[in-house]
């Protein structure tokens, strides 16, 4: 297991939080926040987390902004994460909690299987990655090992990762990118400019297109038009 640990390890920057994170004691009750778009997601896990006696939703989100105004505002001992929110990606809004508080823990919720996003998130600083067709069997578990430090790997996972230490699986193009690559070739796919990107990002545009020429290098790809099509073909994008 330290093999897979040191996978996902790579590439995760060591920051300054501006905020510090509560200290979890075990036996406590866990404060969750959730961040989904849909209420009708929000509602069904908060209906899961009411059956535990050791945990409670204390906040909920819809938007990527939100999720991080909270963050930066109130006390949670993990979130609960969409990939796919309406205003700020759950990449970047990943990313944005791990420079608030680097020791809060994320639990990255989706509808993608875990070979498609889950090592590049795990290497961005998320705990665990839960596909949303298994959460009610695999949550309570993976909230329970993220809050005491560490990192959540489903059996589909720890099959992905094992097949890539040993050589015996097709790891897919972009898992070879670096977690800020894989954030740039989402956008880059998602069609938005390199400007823009370098925007969004507080990058230079100078910056940006190195990272789109390691991208395209790394994944053996011509054009933006490649990214978006490979995207779209492997789910990653809708």
């Amino acid at each position: 297991m330290n093999r897979l640990n040191e996978r996902f390890d790579k590439d995760v920057p060591v920051q300054a939080g501006t905020t510090s994170t509560r200290p979890f004691t075990p036996g406590q009750m866990i404060r969750i926040l959730i961040a989904d778009d849909h209420a009708i997601v929000r509602a069904g896990l908060k209906q899961f987390i009411a059956d535990q006696l050791d945990m409670e939703v204390a906040g909920e989100a819809a938007t990527g902004a939100e999720t991080i105004a909270l963050v930066r505002t109130q006390d949670f001992d993990i979130v609960l994460l969409d990939i796919s929110m309406p205003d700020k990606n759950g990449i970047d809004t990943l990313k944005t909690i791990k420079h608030v508080k680097p020791e809060l823990p994320v639990l990255i919720l989706s509808a993608h299987a875990e070979e498609q996003y889950a090592v590049n998130l795990l290497r961005a600083g998320a705990s665990g990655y839960i596909n949303k067709e298994t959460a009610s069997t695999q949550l309570v578990g993976a909230v329970r090992t993220a809050v005491q430090g560490r990192k959540y790997v489903s059996p589909t996972l720890a099959q992905v990762l094992a097949e890539g230490i040993s050589g015996n699986g097709d790891e897919p193009l972009h898992g070879s990118l670096s977690q800020r690559e894989f954030q740039i070739f989402c956008k880059l796919a998602g069609g938005q400019a390199v400007s823009q990107i370098a925007d969004e990002l507080h990058l230079s545009v100078k910056t940006v297109s190195t990272y789109r020429t390691r991208v395209l290098e790394k994944m053996g790809m011509k054009s933006n038009a490649d990214l978006t099509y490979y995207a779209v073909k492997n789910g990653l994008i809708d």
